[in-house]
């Protein structure tokens, strides 16, 4: 397994983990990084996903909501809404990444601790959310997983058309 597929399995289960308990704080984090190993200091992507997912979580599930074809997000199983969390963060801030990769890895992770219809769930909402980026339905706007409030304030604006 790549590097970067285990920093998504491990970030995934860190955010599960958040959910699960309703508390996002770096001392959650960190007692999950104690309890699963010491992923924080040895991998700098599992730490930017987890904190760039929690920085920008209002304004992803807005984004995951809009496309899921009237799903709350908390309806949603806490696998299926953290792998797309997930995703959807790579697909705004990581240019370097291709959408479709995100895509394909937030696939096989929700097929592997999902359910039998996570795959096909998270195939759907994803592939919308990439559809509409590319025809620029919505614009995204630089650093938005930066926390700058002005980056956010206008993608709260992008999602609300």
């Amino acid at each position: 397994m790549g590097n970067r597929r285990r920093s998504r399995e491990l970030a995934m289960q860190a955010l599960f983990y958040m959910d699960i308990r309703k508390i996002a704080s770096d001392a959650v984090l960190d007692s999950f990084c104690r309890a699963f190993g010491d992923s924080r200091d040895e991998d700098a992507f599992f730490t930017e996903l987890v904190t760039g997912v929690l920085g920008s979580k209002a304004d992803i599930d807005a984004l995951i909501e809009r496309f899921s074809s009237h799903w709350k997000i908390s309806r949603m199983s806490c696998v299926d809404r953290n792998v797309m969390r997930i995703a959807v963060y790579e697909m705004l801030s990581r240019t370097d990444i291709p959408s479709k990769v995100s895509i394909n890895e937030a696939i096989d992770v929700g097929k592997k601790y999902g359910t039998e219809e996570s795959g096909a769930f998270i195939n759907g909402i994803l592939d919308s959310i990439h559809l509409a980026i590319e025809s620029h339905e919505i614009q995204i706007p630089a650093a938005t997983a930066g926390g700058e409030s002005g980056n956010r304030d206008n993608l709260e604006k992008e999602l609300a058309r």
